[in-house]
């Protein structure tokens, strides 16, 4: 069974495989051996699935290195699993919210503009402190939040598909954003979230209230946070944007009220150690015939 895996160092990760398993590198490019074998594919980044599946016939599942799948949902051909790897994420990305959260309600965005222009300006901020925070996506990323935020006596309100105990759905929105100082969206792109936060949810934020978007940028219209945010009625911390990189000349880059990082909520040391143990399951998996983890349903 031959597998193509975009890392050399995930080698090290994948654990004992069967006999019969060879396991190749490709980086994208040019093909290290006979594509028509691939069973297992797990891409390297930039490469869309209309590069490979033309090349790929006896391709049995593609194993993402991401939590998201959006990119390739559309695309996947009938008998072709899709699995992303859900929970390689969690701590670093919920990290990154509630870093970007206090850095926002802290002001330390705008004193990190003072420091540049070497201005010792004090000023009283926000705080996180007895706060209310609606998290709209209450997956395990979304719970490792609350967790996070409950530690600075947050109240915290959440919101999933599926309603739950002290969980509540989407069509809950129009009574809990205006109790909530901040909210962090954490959901899927699917076509019921994109465009969820529209003119129409911003609207219902309540004055000065930050919106911290971990998501995709899809799910946000950065039109209309756009406005609010150069109104100075609500401020933004985001590590997605749509498009995607934001162009140079974009608005929300010089204002006040957006801090904004280039997609790097899961950036941090550690990546190959955490996707790649995943990736030698599902081998093991495959081989033996066996059902494969963390299929993608309903969109993700």
């Amino acid at each position: 069974m031959k597998v193509w895996i975009p890392h050399e160092a995930g080698l090290a990760y994948l654990g004992d495989l069967p006999a019969g398993v060879d396991v190749e590198i490709w980086e994208g490019g040019e093909f290290p051996s006979d594509p028509a074998g691939v069973r297992l594919l797990v891409p390297p980044g930039g490469v869309t699935p209309e590069q490979v599946f033309a090349d790929l016939p006896g391709l049995d599942a593609v194993q993402l290195l991401s939590a998201g799948a959006e990119q390739w949902v559309p695309s996947m051909p009938d008998g072709i699993a899709l699995c992303d790897n859900r929970g390689a994420h969690t701590e670093a990305t919920a990290e990154w919210i509630q870093t970007a959260t206090l850095a926002s309600i802290r002001r330390f965005d705008a004193f990190a503009r003072l420091q540049t222009g070497r201005e010792w300006t004090p000023r009283r901020t926000g705080t996180l402190t007895g706060a209310t925070a609606l998290i709209v996506g209450a997956g395990s990323i979304g719970e490792s939040v609350a967790r996070r935020f409950a530690a600075s006596d947050t109240e915290i309100l959440k919101i999933a598909r599926t309603a739950r105990a002290g969980v509540h759905t989407l069509d809950d929105l129009p009574d809990l954003l205006p109790k909530a100082d901040v909210v962090v969206i954490i959901v899927p792109l699917t076509p019921e979230t994109e465009n969820l936060v529209d003119a129409a949810f911003l609207a219902q934020m309540k004055d000065g209230a930050l919106l911290v978007n971990a998501a995709r940028g899809r799910v946000v219209n950065t039109e209309a946070l756009t406005r609010e945010v150069a109104a100075g009625r609500l401020r933004c911390a985001l590590d997605v944007t749509e498009p995607e990189p934001l162009p140079a000349d974009h608005e929300l880059w010089g204002l006040e009220g957006a801090l904004i990082t280039p997609h790097v909520g899961g950036a941090v040391e550690g990546f190959i150690e955490r996707v790649y143990p995943l990736v030698g399951e599902q081998i093991r998996h495959l081989a033996a015939g066996e059902p494969l983890e963390h299929t993608t349903e309903n969109g993700y």
